[in-house]
């Protein structure tokens, strides 16, 4: 890449450059520390004898704009009087807007802030190890020819119809939703669902119904929007809609394995919520994260299976049976909000990148993403029998685990009773590089019970009993 030098005539070359190269430096354009090219280069770009360009060089340096470093090269050196005053975010006309969004919670945002620990218990983390790489290289190579044919062009904003087909295939045999491909969106991971949906629904001042404790960022993104944000308690049968206010416009649920807590939402307390969302006017939100994972009895039906009047957009995300960093996922909506949403996620980001699109279509299309379940499946139940023998057994004095049946993490409250620093315990757990996490950061407001949300995606099944055995032993000595 040239310099962007521009030399006019054959008169005053020396000034020209110089002239040039030093307002480049003090207005910024040249960054402080970048390095110019070797004299012998530029000369030959600007077709000038390189003694002139030598000379610009060895008169910049005498300016301290230069700094030339034996055998490496000259370097810009911006003086400290000429950098131009950057304006700060309280000099802008927007600046109560811009301190609203930083004033924002962003959780999960830095989920190892303090440095990912060597037994790791975080939430909705998964064992790379397990992902089928070789499979997933066939299926990009694909993609990639599959793309050369439409290289240079947009697609569907609703995603690639043989995606939409396999997804919907895939929603009915996994949980029983009831779709066609015309309904589904593919998405940039659940997170950009749930957005999509709030600009859809949702306007400054209006109510948003979450289950408290319930998914941090879902609450945060519905706030940025400006909604009224509601705590809806929940209890073992899961949210309780009668706690619905009046007005409220949407609601977010995790009806398969409640987000910390686990349990599943009973068949009553389902109709109940539908027959809520129904007379008040709202829609639903099921956020299906990770129930594709089962261990004990029948697969629950999905929500949007029982729902009868088309107020249920269920969600659903690659990230936890795949890899998050593939960054996939999909809504199917009812057909009243379908158009818009089309629309808004035309307007935020046109589509999803097709490559990946083409690539997950032959994934599932080949069977591999079923292969994948089966086999994580297995290897996540086994990881939960161990974590739930010694949760029975070496740590059954301090805490009970919350009844689960699906996805890969366990809730555990410390028992009634018992005296416990919670907080003491998962810093002195850092220490012996173990990572737990509190229920704590799940709730809106202050948790009624202390307990720790205990993830199983990420650990490896021989370090469960290594780690839970280090917070035994801490747990003895706190004692």
């Amino acid at each position: 890449m040239e310099l962007h030098i521009v030399i006019e005539g054959r008169k005053d070359l020396s000034g020209q450059l110089y002239r040039q190269l030093s307002a480049a430096i003090r207005t910024g354009q040249l960054a402080d520390g970048q390095q110019l090219p070797p004299s012998r280069l530029l000369a030959e770009q600007l077709g000038l004898s390189r003694k002139t360009v030598s000379d610009v060089y060895t008169r910049l340096t005498n300016d301290r704009l230069l700094v030339a470093q034996v055998g490496k090269g000259s370097f810009v050196s911006t003086p400290a009087d000429a950098r131009p005053r950057r304006q700060q975010a309280a000099d802008l006309a927007s600046a109560a807007l811009i301190e609203k969004w930083n004033a924002l919670p962003v959780p999960l945002r830095r989920p190892f802030e303090e440095g990912r620990a060597r037994f790791e218990f975080v939430g909705g983390c998964v064992s790379p190890a397990l992902f089928p790489m070789e499979e997933w290289r066939r299926c990009v190579l694909h993609a990639l020819r599959q793309d050369s044919r439409t290289r240079g062009m947009y697609t569907q904003t609703q995603g690639l119809p043989q995606l939409r087909e396999a997804i919907a295939r895939h929603a009915a045999y996994a949980r029983g939703v009831v779709s066609t491909a015309q309904q589904v969106v593919v998405i940039n991971g659940a997170q950009q669902g749930l957005d999509l949906l709030a600009r859809v629904l949702l306007e400054p001042g209006c109510l948003v119904a979450v289950e408290e404790p319930g998914y941090p960022p879902a609450r945060a993104l519905f706030a940025s929007h400006g909604a009224q944000v509601v705590s809806i308690g929940v209890d073992a049968e899961g949210m309780l809609a009668d706690q619905i206010p009046d007005g409220t416009r949407l609601i977010y649920a995790t009806p398969a394995h409640q987000l910390p807590l686990g349990m599943p939402m009973s068949v009553a307390r389902r109709r109940a919520l539908l027959e809520r969302a129904r007379a008040i006017g709202a829609i639903i939100i099921e956020d299906d994260y990770d129930s594709e994972f089962r261990y004990e009895g029948r697969p629950t039906d999905s929500l949007q299976s029982m729902d009868q009047h088309g107020i249920v957009a269920f969600l659903g995300t690659f990230s936890k049976v795949m890899l998050p960093e593939l960054r996939l996922g999909y809504l199917i909506l009812p057909d009243a909000i379908l158009n818009a949403t089309l629309t808004v996620k035309h307007l935020n980001d046109w589509h999803t990148a097709t490559m990946n699109q083409h690539a997950l279509a032959k994934f599932i299309e080949d069977g591999y993403l079923a292969r994948h379940i089966r086999r994580c499946s297995a290897i996540y139940a086994s990881r939960r029998e161990r974590l739930q023998a010694i949760f029975a057994n070496e740590l059954a004095p301090w805490f009970e685990l919350v009844p689960a049946t699906a996805g890969f993490h366990l809730a555990a409250w410390v028992k009634d009773g018992v005296t416990l620093d919670l907080d003491l315990l998962i810093r002195l757990a850092r220490r012996a590089e173990v990572g737990l996490y509190p229920l704590s950061n799940f709730y809106a407001g202050p948790a009624p019970r202390e307990g720790l949300m205990m993830g199983y995606g990420g650990i490896e099944t021989i370090d469960i009993e290594t780690a839970l055995l280090r917070v035994r032993d801490i747990l003895l000595q706190m004692n």
